[in-house]
This record gives C-alpha cells, structure tokens and sequence, in this order.
C-alpha cells in the first residue's frame, strides 16, 4: 500500500517537473526562433532595398571611388551613399541593435545571393555572395522555381528568400540562416543534456523525498496494527473469564433474560476480538510458505460450505481447475476461501453462487461471485476497509464486524497477489490473483 503512494509521489514530482521543462522549454525556443526569422527577414528586406540595380541597371551603379568616398560607405551599403541615406528605425528589445542594419555586424557577416531577371525572364544579374556554396547556375534554377511557384517569400532549405517585383525587372534575393540558426540548435542540444542530466538528479531527490514523506505514514500504520495486535490479546482474558462466569451463573440460578445478553454480547465480543487477532496475523505475522495445491484447497473449502449454502436455500456452482499449484501457506489460503465463500451465502439476494479457480499465465485467478443488489463504483474498494459496512442500517445478528474482507485482502498482499470487487449484470464478484509456482495454463 506504502510503495504504491510512494510511486504515486515520484511520478506527480517527476510529471510536474517533466512538464515545466517541455513547456519552459517550448517557450524559449518559439521566442528565440521567433526572434531569429523576424531578424533574418528585416535584413533580408533590407538587402532588397539597397541591391545596386537602379537607373536602368546601368553598369556603372557599383563603380567606388576612393577618393570621393574614403569611408567605403557604398560597399558596407550595396551602393547608397550614406550621405543621402536614412535607415529607418528597427526594433531594438535588448539594447543591442540601433542604428542603420547595413551598418549592424549580424548583417555584415550574414551571407546574400541575388538573381535578377528583366521583364521577359532574362536574367540580368546573379550575386552569388562570394561564396563558393551555391554556382550561379544552381542560384538560377533556384530563383526561376521559387518565381514560377508565385510565392513572395519563404524558405527553401538553408535559404530564405524574397520575390521584389521592380518596375523594370524582378529580384529574386536569398539569405543563408544557417549560421543564425545554428545557434538555436546549440541552445536546444546543450538545455536537453542538462536538462536530462538535472531530471536524473531531481529523480533520485524525489525518492529520497518521497521515501521520507510516507516513513511517518509507515510508522503509523505499524503502530495501529501492534495496538491492535496487542488490545485483542488483551481481550482474550477477560473474555474468556467472563464466559466461564456466565456459564457457572446460568447453573446456579438458571435461564435469565440478563444473563442471556451477557453471553450473548461477551460471544460477540469474543468473535470480534478473535477476528482482530486473525487481521493483525494476516498483515505483520510471518507465516511459512510452502509449494500448495490450491485447487485442493478451494475444493475442500466448498465441500464444507455446501451445508451451510444448503440452510440458507442456496447452492454452489464450482469449476475448479486441477492441480493449480502455488507457494503461499495453506492455512492461511484456507481462510481466504472461507472468507469469500461466507461471505458470499450471507449477502447473496439470489440462490446461485459460482466459484471457479483457473490458472493463466499471469497467475491463478480465483473468482466467487453471487448476486447482488447494484453496487456503486466507489463503495467497491470501500468493501475491503476495516469495520466497513454497506448498509450502515442493517443490524448485528450474524455477528458481521466488516473485517472479513479486510482479512483476505491483507492474506491476498502477503501472498504476493491482488483481490479487487467487481457488480455487473445483477451479480457482485471477488477475483483474487495469485502468482504460479511456474506457468500454468
């Protein structure tokens, strides 16, 4: 029960966590790249502004004088004298990129192609940046697909590219993201290995929490079972003694109404106290397990149970698999069957209960089922709690305490295996699980 809130623990730590990494994660790298294409796009937009075809593409557009223009300005610019230009404003949100884009560093070292075709689809001019990564001819064919798909911009590849249709010609410019983007996979790489490496860590401080968070639970739990344990054997004494007192009384004076209910209350306390005992021997106790044939078991449970299905006008229907065997300890699987069994012909609104005991691969399955009035899902686990009942108003003449089924829950964990409840159709069934000694089908 502890290790299963345990893991419960772990996993909502680690969910959460788990969560906040992807989704901080997923932030970070939208606005970063978001940041990046808005950038790419405005130096891009700024390239098409100042490509040097203008005057009717005259050949001389590119010529630089030195002397007239010592500070190179018509190179950094594609052309424009600075004396006359005036860029305009860009956004600037972190106090790093004012001023004219031409004259940024990013924008510098950021690699450009151009193709131009006149009107008649001639190309007039390819720029193939100075670079040896794409010839002329391979920026050619690029630019007639991209104009013969009618897009004005987008992304081919490493490239992104603008369509600018000019009076006289059209141009066709690309820019290589590559650098400019490289670094975003740098950024996801090196946050995915910490990030893994921190998740580890966080791992095993969660365990370590979790393991410190449910010792007090733990502490507890075994505290009320010792008290338990121990009020029960305490209980035997004076049960007991007052038993043989209201026997020797009844001799003496005889049938008395008083009398009666004392035997009758202390036998009800004395099954009570007996049933508590057999709970907190069923939870702590160590009991000796050995290799048993458990359809023997459940077959000799039925056999002693038919008589008393028989007065309560009500008969067992069984299918027992042969020679299913497990390790667990007889006694103890004993009482289990008889729990269920019991527990079956007192609540049963029907005369027909079935049991049947088959062996599957994933363990041997024993279910005992009976008809029932509807059961609502969340009172089904509530059925294996200690002192539950679930009709609070039905009185105690059967002597029923609402601890048989917390005993074969607890003999069910200490063999290793699962029970759990289950209403459908008009019908209520118990299956309990246990593992094989070794496969059986």
């Amino acid at each position: 029960m502890f290790n299963k809130s345990r893991r419960k623990i772990i996993i909502s730590i680690m969910a959460s966590v788990l969560i906040l990494f992807a989704a901080t994660l997923t932030v970070i790298l939208l606005a970063s790249y978001g940041e990046v294409r808005r950038t790419n796009a405005q130096m891009l937009d700024r390239y098409v502004d100042l490509y040097p075809i203008n005057n009717e593409f005259d050949p001389d557009i590119n010529s630089n004088d030195d002397k007239e223009d010592p500070g190179n300005l018509k190179e950094l610019s594609g052309g424009i004298d600075k004396g006359t230009y005036q860029a305009p404003p860009l956004p600037a949100p972190f106090g790093m990129r004012e001023g004219p884009m031409e004259l940024r560093p990013d924008y510098r070292l950021s690699t450009f192609y151009a193709v131009v075709f006149d009107n008649d689809g001639n190309v007039i001019d390819v720029n193939d940046g100075d670079k040896e990564v794409y010839s002329e001819d391979e920026l050619t064919d690029m630019a007639q697909k991209l104009l013969a798909s009618g897009k004005a911009s987008g992304r081919t590849g490493s490239l992104i590219y603008k369509v600018s249709q000019k009076e006289s010609h059209t141009l066709i410019a690309f820019m290589d993201s590559t650098v400019s983007e490289s670094g975003l996979t740098m950024l996801l790489r090196n946050v995915i290995i910490v990030g893994s490496i921190s998740i580890v860590l966080l791992f095993f401080i969660s365990l370590y929490l979790s393991g410190k968070i449910i010792r007090p639970l733990e502490e507890n739990d075994k505290k009320q079972k010792q008290f338990i344990s121990d009020a029960s054997h305490e209980l035997k004494t004076p049960v007991a003694v007052i038993s043989a007192n209201s026997e020797l009384l009844s001799r003496e004076i005889g049938d008395n109404e008083w009398l009666d209910n004392i035997k009758y209350e202390n036998k009800r306390m004395g099954d009570l106290v007996g049933e508590l005992l057999m709970l907190s021997r069923a939870e702590s106790a160590e009991v000796k397990a050995e290799e048993t044939d458990l359809s023997r078991i459940v077959t000799g449970e039925i056999l002693a149970f038919d008589s008393l299905a028989f007065e309560h006008n009500k008969t067992i229907d069984s299918d027992i698999a042969e020679n299913i065997r497990i390790k667990g300890n007889p006694a103890q699987l004993s009482q289990l069957s008889s729990i269920l069994l019991d527990n079956a012909i007192k609540h049963s609104t029907g005369s027909e209960i079935k049991v049947s005991l088959a062996g599957h691969s994933h363990g041997a399955i024993l279910t005992v089922s009976n008809e029932s009035d509807m059961i609502p899902e969340d009172k089904l686990e509530k059925l294996f709690d200690r002192f539950y009942r679930l009709d609070e108003a039905r009185s105690d003449e059967d002597s029923h305490f609402g601890l048989g089924l917390s005993i074969a829950r607890a003999i069910t964990l200490r063999h290793k295996g699962n029970i759990s409840a289950s209403w459908h159709d008009g019908r209520i069934s118990f299956v309990v699980t246990l593992p094989l000694t070794t496969a059986q089908t």
